[in-house]
């Protein structure tokens, strides 16, 4: 279980920096949107487009990163007046029902990728960008944060005292 563990926190750590870099893309596209615009007074044809999609896409790709690093937003007022035991069976709880929503997700979102990408659907821009790219970082994200539910599970099943 421990190269499991080593293994999903690599992938977690790697999707970390793919979103880093697709938010640095992002960036790098604004600029050149607006000296496009504003500078050569020219028009911009997927600019737009592309820093939604890159920044959805950093999102679920990004959120395993999340997780491995305990990042996400959260109330800890209960956990930390229930402490040891309780502490340990609500973060367990917590854990198992975040992996049974991220599954769901995954498999929901994969259908309609599916979908997209074999019906051969594109955006309805100027652009006409395949559906599937954008539509890919979802059941991606999901499926990658699920395995790295998993590995935190596995985490509080080896050693409790390890989220404390």
């Amino acid at each position: 279980m421990h190269t499991y563990i080593r293994i999903v926190d690599a992938l977690s750590r790697s999707a970390g920096i793919l979103a880093m870099l697709l938010l640095a893309a992002a960036v790098v596209v604004v600029c050149q949107m607006i000296f496009m615009r504003y500078v050569l007074n020219a028009s911009t044809v997927w600019q737009t487009e592309f820093v939604i999609y890159a920044l959805m896409a950093a999102t679920f790709i990004g959120s395993p990163y999340v997780l491995l690093y305990r990042g996400h937003v959260g109330v800890d007022l209960l956990p930390n007046a229930l402490g040891g035991r309780g502490r340990f069976l609500l973060d367990v709880i917590a854990s198992v029902l975040s992996l049974a929503f991220c599954l769901i997700l995954a498999w929901s979102s994969y259908g309609y990728f599916h979908e997209a990408a074999w019906g051969g659907w594109t955006t309805d821009t100027v652009w006409a960008l395949p559906l599937w790219i954008p539509l890919l970082p979802l059941p991606l994200g999901m499926a990658l944060l699920s395995l790295q539910y998993v590995a935190e599970i596995a985490k509080l099943a080896s050693s409790p005292e390890q989220r404390s």
